[in-house]
Order: C-alpha cells, then structure tokens, then sequence
C-alpha cells in the first residue's frame, strides 16, 4: 500500500512540475533513489537462509565424520573396560573377595573383641582394687592418679631419718621405674586400642572398595603396623631398663654389704687393739 501511494504522488509530480525531459529524468532518478532508501530489498545473509544453511552444514558435519569417530573411541573404550573387568580387575572374583571379607568379619571380629576385653583384675582390697583398676583402663590422661595410688599401696619414701641415703636412693629409683614401666604399660594399652580401631576401619574400608584402591588399603595397613611395632620396641625398651634397675639393685645391696662388712671389721679390729 504504501509504495503504490508512493507511486501516485510520484506520477503527479512528474506531470506537475516536469516540463521537459531533462526534469523528467532528474525527478525519476531522485524518485528511485528515495525509494531505495525508504523501500530496502530483504537481506537474508545474516538471519535468514544462510544462517539456516550454516546451521544444516554443522549438523551434517556433526553427524557424519565426527559421529563416525566418536562411535570408534566408545567401541574401543568399551573393550578396555571389557578387559579390565575381566583380566586385570575381574569383577567376580572382586566380588567373591568381598564377600569373603565380609564373612570373615562377621566370624572373627566380636570373638576377638570379647576376649580382647576381657578382664583380669584379681584385687580385693580397697587401695589395691583401685591401683588395678587405674592400671587397667586403657588411658594416659590420667598419670598423676597412678602415683599416687602406687605409692598408697607399696608406700611412700622413707624419711631420712628412717633409712640411711643409700637405702633412700635405691627405694626412689625402684619407685621411679615401677612407675614409668606402669605408665607405659598403659601407653601401650591406648596404643593396642588404637590400632585394632585402625584395623576395623581398614576392614570395613575392605568390604566396600573399588577397584584400584588395594594399594591404598595396604599403605594403611603397613602405615598401622609400623605403629605397632614402634609401641612394642617403646615396651621392649621399658623392660630392658627394669632388668638393668634390677641388676643395679643388686649390685647395690652388695656394694652395701661389702661397706658394712668393713665397718664390722674394722670395729673388731678396732675391739682387739683396745684389750
């Protein structure tokens, strides 16, 4: 409609105003050009066919080559999991070990804690009762106690007006390792708590791990045993300086009675040469 309206005022101002040809032309081509510029031609490069074709080419491309090679690395990623479910990790024997791992728990593990925690306190005195009783409940926090229901029970230092300093000396040196070989008794029994923990993690870790993962599973083994092995040569060590006490013990009683028999001796000696 409005390029024919267009067109009417066009025509009525060429037989208006156009004596002549040379108006004729000057208004046609100014008329042509106002309607270039008012009426421009429909462009579908950017919106219209030519972003469909592209589209429709990307497809195409898409379906074709790149389709072809995708469909190629799934087959051949499809045979690498193929042959690891059933030569390097076979999924039924995976299972099978897990199942046995399982049953294994099932039997062993509450046996095992029952007699872990099993009891052996056989005091029935008052003070005694509550030395073993210190002595048995697996903690380190607690340290000051054992002195002092220690001392309680075996008695404390003599004063030195009861007992010369060797005697002294040797009675607070036998207190002081009784008492670190007891402390670290207890270490130890923490320690072993801590570990069978360690272990039951590892166990339960053991049921329901993927494949792959042993070699995780055997560096927290070994990581556990090496803590182990540390807490027996700590208890090892504890042993080994109560021997050397003992030895020293002894060795200072004879010390002792070879002091005494000089005094003896030398007070007969001393007897004599006075009659």
């Amino acid at each position: 409609m409005t390029r024919i309206l267009f067109l009417v005022i066009f025509t009525i101002i060429i037989f208006w105003w156009a004596t002549n040809w040379r108006r004729v032309v000057a208004v046609t081509l100014a008329a042509a050009m106002a309607s270039s510029l008012i009426f421009p031609p429909p462009v579908f490069a950017q919106f219209g066919f030519g972003l469909i074709g592209g589209i429709q080419n990307i497809i195409s491309i898409i379906n074709g080559g790149i389709r072809s090679a995708l469909n190629a690395v799934d087959a051949v990623m499809n045979t690498i999991q193929a042959l690891y479910q059933s030569v390097v990790w076979p999924v039924n024997l995976i299972n099978s070990a897990k199942s046995t791992i399982a049953s294994l728990i099932t039997q062993f593990r509450g046996v095992l804690q029952s007699i872990y925690a099993i009891r052996t306190t056989s005091a029935t005195l008052p003070e005694p009762i509550d030395l073993e009783a210190i002595l048995a409940n697996r903690q380190t926090n607690d340290f000051p106690l054992v002195a002092q229901s220690y001392y309680r029970v075996f008695g404390s230092l003599p004063t030195d007006t009861n007992a010369d300093a060797p005697a002294r000396n040797l009675i607070d040196m036998d207190d002081a390792l009784a008492l670190d070989t007891l402390k670290t008794l207890k270490a130890g029994d923490r320690m072993a708590d801590l570990v069978l923990e360690s272990g039951n993690q590892i166990e339960d870790e053991a049921r329901s791990a993927a494949p792959g993962s042993a070699p995780f599973l055997t560096a927290a083994s070994i990581t556990a045993n090496i803590q182990s092995q540390a807490m027996m040569q700590k208890m090892l060590a504890a042993m080994l300086r109560q021997e050397a006490a003992r030895v020293a013990h002894e060795n200072a009683l004879r010390k002792q009675r070879s002091v005494f028999a000089g005094k003896i001796r030398q007070g007969v000696f001393d007897l004599l040469i006075r009659r």
